[in-house]
């Protein structure tokens, strides 16, 4: 008898178990995780400086219609990582010091209400990243600098669900680094070209 009750708790803490299993969703149902794009597949940018720092002097607001906080890769993090990969410091015996600044790594959202009687709602999206590079000499107080502001929108239906959206901003944010990373490389070679260590034989300036 205690064997058969034995195995009657068993088969019901199984059920309930798999019960649960159902009610908040197994692994597979989870969403795909993410990570912010890197740059280290390109030789960095050597500069004629001590050292690189990275300040980021954008704040989230974390209200819509900010909406940053909300995408699976973070924009400012992206910036960061950029710096890191791209911008290498080859000269340790200069004062000079190279700073990256990023002003703004924001997204926004705007409903777009459908026209029409049957068309669907839509939201658009709205990413900016404004990344400036400033070079100083202590020594002498001298001065260099560039910045380049990149946009990307991106237009989807209202009733895309989360999954969906996580893919869109994903590759909104992707888009964004692909523009900037080739913007900012070329401005380095063209206004900053004093402090680089190689230049690139054709740089495409904008």
């Amino acid at each position: 008898m205690k064997s058969a009750k034995k195995f009657l708790t068993l088969l019901g803490l199984t059920f309930a178990l798999s019960a649960c299993g159902t009610l908040y969703g197994t692994p597979e149902d989870e969403l795909p995780r993410y990570s912010e794009p890197r740059f280290n597949t390109e030789a960095p940018i050597e500069l004629k400086v001590n050292k690189v720092d990275v300040i980021s002097e954008f704040t989230p607001t974390f209200t819509r219609p900010h909406v940053e906080h909300l995408f699976p890769v973070s924009i400012e993090k992206t910036a960061k990582l950029w710096a890191q990969d791209r911008l290498k410091a080859a000269d340790f015996s200069s004062p000079k010091i190279a700073e990256v600044i990023i002003k703004d790594a924001s997204v926004t959202e705007e409903l777009e209400e459908g026209s029409q009687i049957f068309e669907q709602d839509k939201v658009k999206y709205s990413a900016r990243l404004v990344v400036s590079i400033k070079i100083t000499d202590p020594s002498s107080l001298a001065q260099a600098s560039t910045e380049v502001e990149a946009w990307r929108s991106l237009t989807i239906p209202a009733s895309t669900d989360i999954a969906g959206k996580e893919i869109y901003w994903n590759q909104m944010v992707e888009k964004l680094f692909k523009d900037f990373n080739e913007r900012m490389s070329a401005n380095i070679h063209q206004y900053l070209n004093a402090f680089v260590v190689s230049q690139e034989l054709t740089p495409t300036y904008y």
